[in-house]
């Protein structure tokens, strides 16, 4: 028998209105944990998809003195880079009310992500897991994270009973040399969010839901299949 998936999808027909939702969702999620725990903690993709969530929820008016903000993954580069994931954290979320936030970086400024992979384990295991909320993207090629097909560490970083934080990653579409949360610290989680914009998009995570064809191999499927977190999906055209 098929164990159903534990993914729950929510449909919007703009973008502005999946940011909008997405932004109070999150906000939500650090409220509880501030009054529940005094802190909160969160995990954020990078790319271009999250630009206009990153600006609304940059806004919410909560105490972001005590909350703490990572990412899910980085380019192996500095943050003066145009492709650096922090870059654009710091530059579209860290604004406003955000300001006040904690950010802890993976790029330690080693010369590679084998070299600093030590710092960066040392920074996430440092934090007061679980996180209260992951915010995922995902590829045309059913990449999530830096869980690229391909990646010379993708079997270890999908591991559900892998020790470690966060891996190195090389693989051929990945562009450069990557750092990536492993599976098991993601879905360390309260809340487990998939952020996806595009038709094209759509279609792959209906097929990778469904284990079509080549789909079945896609890396964003273990995060699909996985029971330990509800998955919610926000979506866009």
């Amino acid at each position: 028998m098929t164990t159903p998936l534990n993914v729950t999808t929510h449909s919007f027909t703009d973008g502005r209105a999946q940011a909008q939702a997405l932004a109070e969702r999150i906000a939500e999620c650090l409220r509880n944990a501030l009054s529940q725990r005094g802190h909160a903690l969160l995990a954020v993709s990078g790319g271009s998809t999250p630009k206009d969530f990153f600006d609304r929820l940059s806004r919410v008016k909560l105490d972001w003195s005590k909350v703490q903000v990572t990412l899910v993954d980085e380019r192996w580069v500095a943050d003066s880079d145009e492709r650096s994931n922090a870059r654009l954290v710091k530059s579209r979320l860290l604004q406003h009310a955000a300001g006040s936030a904690r950010f802890i970086p993976l790029y330690t400024g080693a010369a590679t992500p084998e070299a600093g992979l030590v710092a960066a384990e040392a920074r996430i295991a440092a934090l007061p897991l679980p996180f209260d909320a992951v915010v995922l993207g995902m590829g045309d090629d059913g990449h999530t994270a830096s869980f690229f097909p391909g990646g010379d560490h993708l079997a270890q970083a999908l591991d559900p009973d892998g020790s470690a934080h966060v891996l190195p990653m090389h693989a051929p579409n990945a562009g450069e040399p990557r750092i990536t949360l492993t599976l098991p610290t993601l879905l360390e989680t309260r809340a487990l969010y998939l952020l996806v914009c595009g038709e094209k998009k759509r279609g792959v995570l209906a097929d990778a839901q469904l284990g079509l064809d080549a789909t079945r191999d896609y890396p964003v499927r273990a995060v699909l299949t996985q029971q330990r977190v509800p998955v919610a999906v926000y979506w866009c055209p």
